[in-house]
């Protein structure tokens, strides 16, 4: 895979793309974004729907967050071994870019397990008040469309995999995922939340729309 997105990263001139200093960056250009996101095309998918459960689905995703988790994978501040380096010779404006591009795309859904999808519905509409979980659809909406002026992302739909491992990487005390602000919402909900919890809430989300 390392060897694909080499290939990919050198075919389509990535490191020509560099933005020339104190240059404003312009909203993202879908179009302009397209061409700079087929290297991503190799894990998310070409219109961003990815196919393995590991790999987020962007389709469909807000542009203000999809450009946060960008900057914050370019900078270090989240860590996503898959993307080491990936974005170091891209600008801001390239990343507006394929953001645009992205948040531009139909979101694909999935299923979830009619086995969990109970508790996991229940979890996600109302929360669990003896926890002190709120509802995800405070910040995430009832259908899981999120807020993208808001900057919180589109939950529906996306891989039930990739939620759990996200939900299970805010929980940790160390090395874990700590980009979710000052106020650290979503460790703090993560702390609450068991494991049965975790893959009850992905699961439903997986099949949300």
């Amino acid at each position: 895979m390392k060897n694909l997105i080499v290939s990919l990263l050198l075919t389509v001139g990535i490191s020509g793309m560099a933005q020339a200093a104190g240059e404003p960056v312009q909203p993202g250009d879908a179009k302009a974004g397209q061409a700079k996101a087929a290297v991503c095309g190799a894990c998310h998918g070409p219109d961003g729907n990815s196919m393995a459960p590991n790999f987020p689905k962007l389709a469909g995703q807000g542009e203000r967050y999809l450009t946060k988790q960008l900057h914050d994978i370019k900078s270090g501040k989240r860590t996503v071994l898959e993307m080491t380096g990936l974005l170091t010779n891209l600008s801001d404006q390239d990343l507006a870019d394929i953001a645009a591009y992205f948040a531009s795309q139909k979101g694909s859904v999935g299923a979830a397990d009619p086995k969990i999808v109970a508790r996991g519905e229940a979890l996600f509409r109302g929360g669990d008040l003896n926890k002190g979980l709120p509802a995800c659809t405070g910040c995430h909406s009832p259908n899981g469309a999120g807020n993208a002026a808001a900057g919180f992302p589109h939950l529906g739909g996306q891989h039930a995999q990739y939620v759990a491992k996200q939900l299970t990487d805010f929980r940790k005390e160390e090395g874990g995922r700590t980009n979710d602000g000052d106020a650290k919402t979503m460790q703090t909900i993560a702390k609450r939340l068991s494991d049965e919890d975790i893959a009850a809430v992905s699961s439903y989300i997986q099949g949300l729309h």
